[in-house]
């Protein structure tokens, strides 16, 4: 993706977690990678993340779950993007995550899962590669 046309991420927070510290340092880390990011803020139900996505026109969507509420609030999420024609948008989840959850998260539509240590040029380069190009 040329520098004209950067890729645009969604950084959200779904649910009732008040502990962004983890999204605002990855939030930053994008950005300085050169991405557009938008994020949500705390508090954000599934409608609203999804409506974020659609308005922002999101090619990358970067949800960061601390609440355990990561099985309920994602396929919900992912439901949500089918609806409206997202299914093409590159899903990450971030946060605190059991291991033996990573793969009903990627069963039910996670591209990738980064928990905590992740290191941030891990985490712009699984996105650079990834995130599909929109014209």
């Amino acid at each position: 993706m040329s520098s004209t046309n950067p890729i645009r991420v969604l950084v959200a927070k779904p649910g009732l977690d008040g502990h962004d510290r983890g999204a605002k340092v990855v939030a930053r880390a994008l950005r300085d990678a050169g991405f557009e990011v938008i994020y949500t803020g705390l508090h954000q139900t599934p409608e609203m993340i999804v409506n974020a996505a659609v308005q922002e026109d999101v090619q990358v969507i970067g949800l960061s779950i601390l609440s355990g509420a990561h099985l309920v609030l994602v396929p919900e999420i992912v439901k949500r993007l089918a609806d409206v024609g997202l299914s093409d948008v590159l899903l990450v989840v971030g946060g605190i995550i059991p291991d033996e959850d990573i793969s009903s998260l990627k069963a039910a539509g996670v591209h990738m899962v980064f928990t905590p240590g992740t290191p941030l040029p891990e985490v712009v380069d699984y996105i650079r590669q990834n995130a599909p190009n929109r014209t």
